[in-house]
């Protein structure tokens, strides 16, 4: 039997280590991934109960909470801004980023879910997160559970003083003057903006000196096309309308789900007031030329956001 050969280790041929620096494999640093998003609206969760039982929060002189808004209301529409109704936004540099202004905006869809979406454009698209503290009908906030959540938004009633208070204050303010006129009207009448009233918004902008912004809603028409109203069962209820659509009353709730129509939200160029001489608020001509500016602004907008969407649910 042959001997086992012994083959000798050349200084050459020795095992290479990690250790020399020519072999060692490029490390990349793994970047820290953080905790899962579960986690960290668990954490978010918590800390807000937390604030809520300690009473760790501020209310404003309105009723606005801002924790509460931030926390609860704005992600519970988010679902409807971002996937229902898949809402984009123009023009959000128009918007200042501190200061009061005041936004004036078409109303439709039988139901105002346009100013809810709006508010949610203003506080999630635009790079301050501000705030829309929108003026509402006292109908609004007369509702069961929905008035006391309007306060809680921002919500305050659409009367000159308190929109100069807010204004005054650094705050960004939504009115929509077409009222009960502009959300109620039939569908044959859709994207024809209604009278804008005797033009309040404009006088108590100009008593402030800030900028009026002109803002277009498409889409909104689409969610509950009204045919009908039924003036008896309105009276009944004390509502300004009991709308007829496709879908409601006959599917019964299910008919209250909105149609998935895609939205587009304009801001318009800032109209400035600060160089109007504040007097002049009390001039009617002068305030009725600027509401009608502000509205025909509005209407020219509608109408060529119309002309270059294809479809009212894609686009």
């Amino acid at each position: 039997m042959s001997e086992a050969r012994v083959i000798p280790l050349r200084a050459d041929d020795r095992r290479r280590t990690w250790s020399d620096a020519d072999e060692v494999p490029p490390v990349t640093e793994s970047e820290d991934a953080g905790p899962p998003p579960w986690e960290e609206a668990l954490a978010e969760s918590l800390a807000f109960l937390r604030r809520r039982l300690e009473g760790d929060y501020a209310v404003d002189e309105f009723g606005f909470d801002a924790d509460l808004t931030e926390h609860v209301i704005l992600p519970a529409l988010r679902p409807l801004y971002r996937s229902w109704f898949r809402v984009e936004t123009i023009g959000m540099d128009h918007v200042p980023d501190v200061g009061g202004a005041l936004v004036v905006a078409n109303h439709s869809g039988t139901l105002p879910l346009d100013s809810l979406m709006t508010a949610v454009a203003l506080h999630d698209d635009h790079p301050s997160q501000r705030h829309l503290r929108m003026l509402g009908a006292d109908l609004m906030f007369r509702l069961p559970v929905v008035g006391a959540l309007a306060r809680k938004q921002g919500s305050t009633l659409a009367c000159t003083p308190d929109a100069e208070r807010l204004m005054s204050s650094g705050e960004l303010v939504g009115v929509w003057p077409e009222g009960f006129k502009g959300i109620g009207k039939p569908f044959r009448d859709r994207y024809k903006l209604q009278r804008f009233g005797r033009g309040g918004f404009v006088s108590a902008a100009m008593r402030c000196g800030v900028p009026i912004i002109p803002c277009a809603i498409v889409g909104a028409e689409e969610i509950y096309p009204k045919i009908g109203d039924v003036k008896p069962l309105a009276r009944l209820f004390n509502a300004p309308y009991f709308p007829i659509t496709p879908l409601f009353p006959l599917f019964g709730p299910l008919g209250l789900v909105p149609l998935p129509s895609k939205w587009y939200i304009e801001f318009g160029e800032p109209i400035r007031t600060d160089s109007i001489d504040p007097a002049e608020a009390d001039d009617p001509m002068t305030v009725f030329n600027l509401t009608d500016q502000v509205r025909e602004t509005i209407q020219h907008t509608l109408y060529r956001l119309l002309s270059q969407r294809r479809s009212a649910f894609f686009g």
